[in-house]
């Protein structure tokens, strides 16, 4: 009788879970002795959860930023990232200075991880989040810690201020200046010929966007490596230091949490050193120059804030230079015009065409096949209008097919308004009873 031999299985022990644990590492600023210490703190956490029984390395979280106070840190909040989505038990860090000096900030966030079930190891002060004296330490530690990123800023704050007060320049970069090796600026001779351009392009009449198509044209860039645009030839023809003016605490910060930076509106006092540095433009031409900019905002200013929408507005794209056609009211009547044909010229978008606003609605309603212009059917129907080439619209509908119609230009006679017709008589009237000498 063969002998039956059971075999008897023994459950396979179950293998303990590891501990998911990363650290978080900050340095203050760019310094070499900073990144050193920040790559000194990457290595010694590597090393020590790797050698840790029971934790399983994740990783360590590194940032270089200017303070502890602002929460866009981006290694911060990937790690952030990483523990909504369950990958992380224990987070390792220097310090609560070193995590956060935001008190607010510090308890959101340890809470928020709390919740997840995430512990925070603080080492310097050995405090873990997940013990139950935990965020009462936190609360504690993280006041001593705010209130000395507040005694740091209200000390630099007033350094500054003693600097503004005995005329001092910080640091400043600008077209047309550079710094010297004892901090004052003196000029650069080829930049300065640019900035005396552009007040006396100004003061010949041209507009700020006129001088911006120049200046790009002649392929000189702005301080930065930028094309010029309006708004850059404005700040040049505002700034006072190329009068020789320094005015110090234009901007302020708003607060040693945030550290936004504010237009002084009167709220802290200004400085105003004259001669603090040689001038390109003269004080007399400078102020005539600040007394036009004056004269044009009163005279161009908009009677109010609200803005006109048509149907056509950012529905009609230009072919060319993919700007959105505008609005616009000539001697001839209204039409639409490319944005960048209507303020750089043909030269920057040699397609573009005007285009009588009576021509659209007449198309629309072709291509529509109405008997009368409907805006809520415009709207509904068609997506947007492509100018490809002069004359020609292409109609993209909603549903995604496009139709394409051709427009005339209209006449010369049909062009002219009633004012013009009687303006024209006018003139050749006055050319009848003044004939030119011989």
């Amino acid at each position: 009788m063969e002998r039956m031999i059971q075999q008897v299985q023994f459950p396979i022990p179950k293998q303990p879970k590891l501990k998911r644990v990363a650290a978080y590492a900050r340095v203050s600023n760019g310094k070499d002795a900073m990144l050193h210490s920040l790559s000194a703190q990457v290595s010694y956490y590597s090393e020590l959860i790797q050698n840790h029984h029971g934790w399983l390395y994740c990783g360590v979280y590194a940032d270089e930023a200017l303070t502890g106070t602002k929460g866009n840190r981006e290694n911060f909040q990937k790690m952030l990232a990483e523990c909504r989505a369950g990958k992380l038990d224990l987070i390792l860090t220097k310090s609560i200075s070193r995590f956060a000096r935001n008190t607010v900030t510090l308890l959101e966030t340890v809470r928020e991880l709390k919740d997840m079930g995430v512990d925070v190891y603080f080492e310097e002060q050995n405090i873990h989040t997940m013990s139950a004296d935990g965020e009462l330490m936190l609360t504690i530690l993280a006041s001593y810690a705010q209130e000395e990123s507040l005694s740091a800023s209200e000390n630099k704050k007033w350094q500054i201020r003693r600097d503004f007060e005995q005329g001092k320049i910080g640091g400043i970069v600008i077209l047309g200046y550079r710094r010297t090796k004892d901090g004052s600026l003196e000029i650069v001779p080829e930049e300065a010929e640019t900035v005396r351009m552009i007040f006396a392009d100004y003061l010949s009449g041209m507009g700020k966007q006129a001088i911006a198509n120049k200046l790009n044209e002649q392929g000189i860039p702005t301080r930065n490596g930028n094309q010029w645009s309006p708004e850059s030839v404005f700040r040049i023809l505002r700034n006072e230091k190329y009068a020789g003016i320094m005015i110090l605490q234009k901007f302020y910060s708003e607060n040693h949490i945030t550290k936004r930076k504010m237009t002084n509106m009167g709220q802290l006092r200004k400085y105003v050193v004259d001669n603090s540095h040689p001038a390109i433009i003269e004080k007399a031409v400078f102020d005539v120059v600040q007394r036009r900019l004056l004269e044009q905002r009163r005279l161009f200013a908009p009677s109010n804030h609200t803005t006109a929408v048509y149907p056509f507005t950012s529905k009609i794209q230009c072919g060319c230079c993919g700007k959105h056609y505008h609005r616009k009211t000539t001697a001839a009547g209204i039409v639409w015009i490319c944005a960048t044909y209507n303020t750089k010229g043909k030269r920057y978008c040699p397609t573009a065409k005007q285009i009588p606003e009576n021509t659209l609605y007449s198309v629309c309603c072709k291509v529509l096949d109405l008997q009368k212009f409907d805006a809520d059917i415009f709207a509904q129907r068609i997506e947007r209008i492509l100018v490809l080439e002069p004359n020609m619209l292409t109609f993209i509908f909603c549903d995604g097919h496009k139709v394409t119609e051709c427009w005339q230009d209209r006449s010369r006679s049909e062009s002219w308004t009633d004012e013009m017709r009687i303006q024209a008589g006018l003139n050749a009237r006055r050319r009848k009873r003044c004939p030119k000498e011989p």
